[in-house]
Order: structure tokens, then C-alpha cells, then sequence
């Protein structure tokens, strides 16, 4: 960091997800709120990631994969399948 630079404080994602949302509702302001469904189409852009990075942090191991998110490896399966996560990225098979 330069002298001139200030320090900006770390951000939570809690923040990071508030201050994009903010943004994409005055995105929408002139003409009212944004088009119903914004939970689900909010909800895979956080659960793909989530799930990506956990399966790449356990090498792939599905079963420490659910154990670490705090859900049963079933619905892991889903998921996955689901949200379209690449496995293979996850266990280096690429």
C-alpha cells in the first residue's frame, strides 16, 4: 500500500453481499422492484461457490464435504448435480 492510500477495513461477506444487493436494488429503482424470484436466483450464486470451494478444500471427499457445510451427503449429491458443480475441478481430474 502506498502513503497516499487509506486502509480500508476488511469486509464481511455479510457486507460484500448487502452492498451488491443494494446496488441491484437502486438498479431497479426508476422502475420499481426487481422481477419476482430474486431468492432463488440469488440462492445458487452463494450455494455453487460455497459447495466448489468446500469440495476443492476436502480434495473431493463428499462425506467430509457435508460434514464440513452441515448437511447430509445426499443432499450434497443433489446439489452438485443440481447447480452443475464440476467435481473433477475439485479433485484435480481436469
Amino acid at each position: 500500500m502506498s502513503a497516499g492510500e487509506k486502509s480500508r477495513p476488511p469486509c464481511t461477506l455479510e457486507q460484500d453481499v448487502d452492498a451488491h444487493l443494494k446496488q441491484y436494488f437502486d438498479a431497479h429503482s426508476s422502475g420499481g422492484l426487481p422481477p419476482p424470484g430474486l431468492y432463488a436466483r440469488i440462492l445458487p450464486l452463494v450455494e455453487k461457490p460455497l459447495i466448489a470451494r468446500t469440495l476443492r478444500a476436502t480434495g473431493g471427499n463428499q462425506v467430509k464435504a457435508a460434514f464440513v457445510l452441515g448437511i447430509n451427503r445426499n443432499t450434497l449429491r443433489k446439489k452438485v448435480a443440481e447447480l452443475g458443480v464440476d467435481i473433477s475441478e475439485a479433485t484435480g481430474d481436469r
